[in-house]
Formats: structure tokens, C-alpha cells, sequence
């Protein structure tokens, strides 16, 4: 695998599933292993609209990226910011120009009126493992046998959580768990969360769509991931497996950016 600009060397798996009790799957991934960069993006909106604002999520990324690494002094669709190092400047670019084209999609189609698509991101470079994302999607990063999330969750009841404690049964009952208060498509214009991190030989990158930290615990995650020994592949297909055992309701996806090792 071509390890691009000196980055930390990666390995990666993914896997989708449409779940228990959907019809199709409105998830996408991708992993782009030529940029060190991987995806989750999980769609809303009915008609398979949210199928269709993932995956120009996706794609989106994937031709910013290819278009700026083709050509670095490429005219940019919006300025960088000053505080940010080129490559997290490209990838926040890159999201916002994806939000923008399903948003203006979204207005100019009415049968697509209303879609959006949660983002996730992960991509190492020289400086180290940028995470990216609007929404509830999540990353988890495993190391030293524990798991602790990366991301936060931009949903109503996260504001909740912000403001008061809630007891497990209050959270398990909260009548708006799935309302998300940042996605992609909402608007013209999105807050995108980064975060920088220097990453260690053997940490396990673990993103996913909520289908996946919704019906398995953060603690399932970790021990399912370990009990793989390394075969991603697998660790993925079961952390799927363990979803559908707990009742499937949404499309699932797990993708692993494993660090091999780091210059």
C-alpha cells in the first residue's frame, strides 16, 4: 500500500449491513488507503434520498481530494483558515464543499428536498490522525485495552446531556434520541469538529454509522475488536453480527484504520 507524504502507515477494513428492520441502506463508506483516508456517512431522508446524500458525501471528498492532490495549487472553493495545517484546511474544504452540493441538490430537486447524510474521517498524514465530522457518527480510538470516543455526538440528546445528568432509564427513554442538530445538507453553510492526534503502533481506529454504537456498547465494541487478534476483517463483520443480534433498527456500518507504524 502507498503510504502518501511520509504518513503514519495504516491498514483498513469496512463493512455495511442494511440491518433488522430497514429496507435499504442508506450508509456508505469508503476507504481511500492512496490518501490515508477513510469514511462513514450515514444518510436521512425519505425516499432513499438519504442513500443519495451519503454517497455524494462521499464522493464529494473523494474528488476534492483527487483533484488537489493532482494539482496542489488547484483554486480551492473556500479560503483556508489560517489556524489549520493544510491537510486538516483540505479536509474540513472538503466537507463543507460535500455539505454545500447536497444542500443545493436538496433544494433543486424536490424529491431530495430535506435529505442529509452524517460524515465521519479519519486520515493520517505527517503531522498525525486528523478526525473530522458533523453529526452522530462516531470514531472510537482502542489502545492499551481501552476505548474511549474521539467524536461528539451533535444530536439533541447529547445538548441534553451537556446541560443535566441523565440516568441510564432517562436516556433509554428519551423520546428524541435519533433528532441530530448538525448533519450535512441542513444548510448552506457547516461547523465541521476537528481534532488532532498523534497516534501510536497498534491503535485501532473504529468508525461507524449510529446502527452500530446504538445497539452495541462501547465496552461490546472494545472486546469484540480484541477478540479479533488482528483480523479486521472479521472485526468488523462481527461488530455487525453483535448489531443484528441486538435487534438491528437501523443500517450498520463499522470500518478499522488499524496503525501499523508511524514514522
Amino acid at each position: 500500500m502507498k503510504v502518501p507524504n511520509g504518513a503514519v502507515r495504516l491498514e483498513f477494513a469496512g463493512e455495511t449491513n442494511v440491518g433488522m428492520k430497514r429496507t435499504h441502506n442508506e450508509d456508505s463508506f469508503a476507504i481511500f488507503a492512496d490518501e490515508n483516508l477513510v469514511i462513514v456517512a450515514d444518510g436521512m431522508g425519505g425516499h432513499a434520498s438519504g442513500e443519495v446524500a451519503s454517497k455524494m458525501a462521499v464522493d464529494s471528498l473523494r474528488e476534492f481530494f483527487d483533484a488537489t492532490s493532482k494539482d496542489p495549487d488547484a483554486t480551492w472553493p473556500y479560503k483556508m483558515d489560517k489556524h489549520r495545517g493544510y491537510e486538516e484546511n483540505r479536509l474540513v474544504t472538503g466537507i463543507k464543499l460535500a455539505n454545500l452540493r447536497i444542500y443545493e441538490c436538496s433544494q433543486r430537486e424536490p424529491r431530495y428536498r430535506g435529505m442529509g447524510t452524517t460524515i465521519v474521517t479519519v486520515i493520517g498524514t505527517r503531522d498525525g490522525m486528523y478526525i473530522a465530522h458533523v453529526g452522530d457518527s462516531r470514531v472510537y480510538r482502542i489502545r492499551d485495552h481501552q476505548i474511549e470516543q474521539m467524536t461528539e455526538d451533535h444530536s439533541l440528546l447529547n445538548d441534553y446531556l451537556k446541560m443535566r445528568k441523565l440516568t441510564e432509564e432517562e436516556i433509554a427513554n428519551f423520546p428524541h434520541k435519533n433528532v441530530i442538530v448538525r448533519a450535512l445538507g441542513m444548510k448552506d453553510t457547516v461547523k465541521v469538529d476537528t481534532r488532532l492526534e498523534s497516534p501510536r503502533q497498534g491503535d485501532v481506529f473504529v468508525l461507524c454509522s449510529d446502527g452500530l454504537c446504538g445497539p452495541v456498547t462501547d465496552d461490546d465494541i472494545l472486546q469484540t475488536v480484541e477478540d479479533s487478534h488482528g483480523d479486521y476483517k472479521a472485526a468488523c463483520s462481527r461488530l455487525i453480527a453483535r448489531a443484528n443480534e441486538n435487534g438491528g433498527p437501523d443500517n450498520i456500518t463499522a470500518l478499522i484504520a488499524y496503525v501499523v507504524g508511524t514514522d
